[in-house]
């Protein structure tokens, strides 16, 4: 409830240092306004995240002291991505993440003081509301992001719950990288207005190339088509999770800077792999679809698919991640001789040939260093770059991306410093704090 939206508006902008809102997230914020359920239909890598949350924080009121917003994200990851970009923009309102591998009973305690915004996956979500952790009666929006990825995960009996305990009065709005066909009946509506920014998937320029390979070769000539990537950023999706943990033994044989992204890895595991790929310590993931859509992850160049998935969908978000928004990218598919491209794929595809050899590409120009102290201890990330200027003796270049965690920190900066720095910030203290500072495991 806002007097002068374009002005606060603009700063939110500021603070997360981005110039303008594109015509995507202009027409989400203005048709807003007046709707009472909206679907956004827009590609990954969009900016569905900001779309969503203006004319939701647009919404909230100061006088209310019950939970106002409810986000319901498929994953973990993206739960956390929402929750970073609310506190990014600089509010006024407090907002409470809720997702499996936390502890249920922080969760309670920061619910009991009633936030204005709850995030969170449909289990957890649904946990909560069996517990009575917070009341609903005061909810009059639901954000439901990347919806089609709830139902394709089998979410619908989490989300029935959730929509079971509402009031059935709130406004929607959803968002979707493909079209719905069908809605669920848990919904109380049946056709929401829609946006719909898909169109421009089809102006990107991506190209797709085959490699064929021997089966018992396969995972060797995947190393050497990643290496001669030569460091450029890469994501490599496999189907199943013990085939990214063989890849991934076998890269770390050959001392193949890199990280890996399953379901059955923990939270703080997959969330320090995705640092670190951000932040350029790593530039190859090897992942299952759960790195295909909704993370905040970097424009990537090269996509590889070690395994083919069975439903073109799937393949449609898994080359979203490069040859965004017009521009240029590459996917590579990977068949042994003992495997058929599936119906989805024309197969006058481009062959391109790797080489026998393996070339190992050098390493990544950043290593991620961890800090033992985050937000609950009051750290920011001025505090962490004026550990490393003035007692680091780094330079403004030398100092990659600052990802700031309730009690870690992890800072990325220039590989050829990492054994200096450390040596010269040995024994700091960091706002008073004592802290251990190495290099992130």
């Amino acid at each position: 409830m806002q007097n002068n939206p374009k002005a606060i508006h603009a700063e939110y902008l500021k603070n997360l240092s981005i110039p303008e809102f594109n015509e995507m997230q202009i027409a989400v914020i203005e048709k807003a306004v007046t709707f009472n359920n909206l679907m956004l239909l827009a590609p990954t890598g969009s900016g569905k995240t900001l779309a969503f949350l203006v004319p939701l924080v647009d919404r909230l009121n100061e006088a209310v002291s019950g939970v106002q917003a409810l986000i319901v994200a498929p994953s973990r990851e993206l739960s956390l991505q929402i929750e970073q970009v609310f506190k990014s923009m600089k509010t006024s309102f407090k907002v409470t993440c809720c997702y499996g591998g936390h502890s249920m009973r922080v969760e309670q305690n920061s619910l009991s003081e009633a936030p204005a915004v709850v995030i969170g996956t449909p289990g957890r979500l649904a946990d909560h509301i069996g517990k009575q952790s917070f009341d609903t009666n005061s909810i009059n929006l639901v954000v439901l992001d990347e919806f089609d990825k709830s139902l394709q995960m089998g979410f619908h009996r989490e989300l029935a719950i959730i929509f079971k305990a509402l009031t059935g009065k709130q406004n929607h709005l959803l968002t979707s990288a493909t079209k719905l066909d069908t809605w669920p009946e848990f919904l109380p509506f049946k056709k929401p207005d829609t946006l719909n920014f898909l169109k421009d998937q089809a102006e990107s320029k991506l190209e797709l190339n085959l490699v064929k390979t021997k089966s018992d070769y396969k995972v060797e000539t995947l190393m050497r088509l990643v290496a001669g990537f030569n460091q450029e950023v890469c994501l490599v999706f496999c189907n199943h999770r013990d085939a990214v943990d063989r890849i991934s033994g076998l890269l770390a044989q050959h001392k193949m800077e890199h990280g890996t992204m399953h379901g059955a890895m923990e939270q703080i595991d997959r969330e320090k792999n995705l640092i670190k790929f951000r932040g350029g310590a790593h530039n190859t993931l090897i992942a299952t679809d759960l790195a295909s859509r909704g993370l905040d992850i970097p424009e990537i160049k090269h996509v590889v698919h070690y395994q083919l998935p069975p439903q073109q969908e799937s393949f449609i978000h898994r080359n979203g991640r490069t040859a965004r928004m017009h521009a240029n990218g590459k996917a590579y598919l990977i068949l042994a001789d003992d495997e058929t491209l599936p119906d989805y794929i024309d197969k006058s595809l481009k062959e391109i040939t790797v080489t026998n050899k393996l070339h190992l590409p050098p390493l990544p120009n950043f290593v991620c260093l961890y800090i033992s102290a985050g937000k609950k201890n009051k750290i920011s990330k001025g505090d962490v770059v004026g550990l490393l200027a003035k007692k680091g003796g780094l330079q403004g270049d030398d100092i990659g991306l600052i990802t700031l965690l309730d009690f870690a920190s992890y800072v990325s900066i220039k590989r050829s410093l990492v054994k200096d720095v450390l040596a010269k910030i040995k024994n700091e203290k960091l706002k008073g704090i004592k802290v251990k500072i190495e290099v992130a495991n």
